[in-house]
């Protein structure tokens, strides 16, 4: 979305030749994450693109957050995803990212944190990138039922974490034990004196692609939390470097090797959320520049698409439906001529559930068997 009525949006900014050319020889339209009005989060935006009803599956993003580091998350264990922030001498919060610290920064307050133990749970803290990190709470009796510690503002103090249940109680006692000590810990390491937790979660039974689509597939995401996203569905992690240009390397080198790829692009995602507008219109022509390559490997089935809208407008994930192309020798182009908001208005595939994306590319690419006599 636009910040005035009638302006342009990052993409319709953004110079495109390659995706506005591919778009020629494509079908359009918008994908909807979640449902009319649902503003989604990454985890359920994602699980919806790999066809997976997110309203009924859901994956607390602490789970992904640790697995996506590598970290052994074992049945019984809870896992929360952290935010290094921020606070000043009453305890106020005043930067929810302590500045968007290095990763090196926020690996020396996790060694302050990690190993510490309170009524018999063990508390793990692991750097994930930049300010983020993960904590798994290892022991006993543990239930993910508790509310967060992060207000998802400024201005105000933390949160203690509360019990939804009464199973939850000594959960939530140890987390706020915890986080007590921490302001003790992290006392005088500003930018990064305090941390936020939020997305509680266990470790979730979930079907994998191969079971669901008989497809091998990886995952090419510079980002933990995509890699543990992508990890649970089933899907072979590859290393790979932090830009773009080394993820299509990667995809290049392994190509021969899977029958699914996702390639995920974090930038753009960031910059909505930073409001910044021209970075988030550079990385998408960054994007651009890359298709080429891509198609070089001539795919069955090419589709750019989004686990949701970030407006720089809103600094936020928003509700609006997303713009969707899938290109393939056997699709049917419509009359969409550039790959925009507005342009994805006129394409043929309308508003559809991200949930249909899958099956569509099943069905382009022939592996999808005929139903019926």
């Amino acid at each position: 979305m636009p910040k005035y009525p009638g302006e342009k949006t990052e993409l319709e900014t953004a110079s495109t030749p390659n995706m506005d050319s591919l778009s020629k020889t494509s079908i359009c339209g918008f994908s909807l994450p979640a449902g009319y009005g649902i503003t989604p989060g990454s985890a359920p935006g994602h699980l919806s693109l790999f066809g997976y009803d997110p309203m009924e599956t859901y994956i607390g993003r602490g789970v992904l957050e640790a697995l996506g580091v590598e970290l052994n998350v074992e049945p019984g264990d809870v896992a929360a995803r952290g935010n290094l922030c921020t606070v000043d001498d009453a305890g106020i919060i005043t930067d929810r990212r302590a500045g968007r610290i290095s990763t090196e920064e926020n690996a020396r307050r996790c060694r302050l944190l990690d190993g510490k133990t309170f009524d018999g749970i063990k508390v793990i803290v692991k750097p994930v990138k930049d300010h983020r990190l993960a904590v798994i709470l290892r022991g006993e009796g543990l239930d993910s039922s508790v509310t967060d510690t992060d207000p998802q503002k400024t201005g105000v103090e933390t949160l203690e974490s509360k019990a939804h249940t009464g199973k939850a109680e000594a959960t939530s006692r140890v987390i706020n034990k915890f986080l007590h000590q921490a302001r003790d810990i992290l006392k005088g390491h500003e930018p990064a004196n305090m941390l936020l937790l939020r997305g509680f979660s266990s470790l979730p039974t979930l079907p994998t692609m191969q079971e669901i689509y008989k497809l091998t597939p990886a995952a090419i995401a510079g980002y933990p939390m995509y890699r543990g996203l992508a990890k649970l569905a089933g899907m072979d992690i590859l290393s790979t470097g932090p830009d773009i240009s080394d993820e299509i390397n990667t995809l290049r080198q392994s190509y021969r090797d899977y029958d699914f790829f996702f390639l995920h692009i974090k930038g753009a995602d960031s910059a909505g959320e930073d409001g910044d507008f021209n970075r988030k219109v550079a990385v998408i022509e960054e994007v651009d520049r890359f298709i080429p390559e891509i198609l070089k490997l001539e795919p069955d089935v090419f589709i750019v698409a989004g686990d949701h809208s970030t407006p720089a407008a809103l600094k936020s994930h928003s509700w609006h439906p997303v713009p969707l192309m899938l290109y393939s020798k056997y699709c049917r182009p419509d009359n969409v001529a550039t790959f925009s908001e507005s342009a994805c208005t006129l394409g043929a595939l309308g508003t559809i559930p991200a949930t249909g994306i899958m099956p569509l590319a099943m069905a382009n690419a022939f592996k999808l068997n005929k139903y019926g006599a």
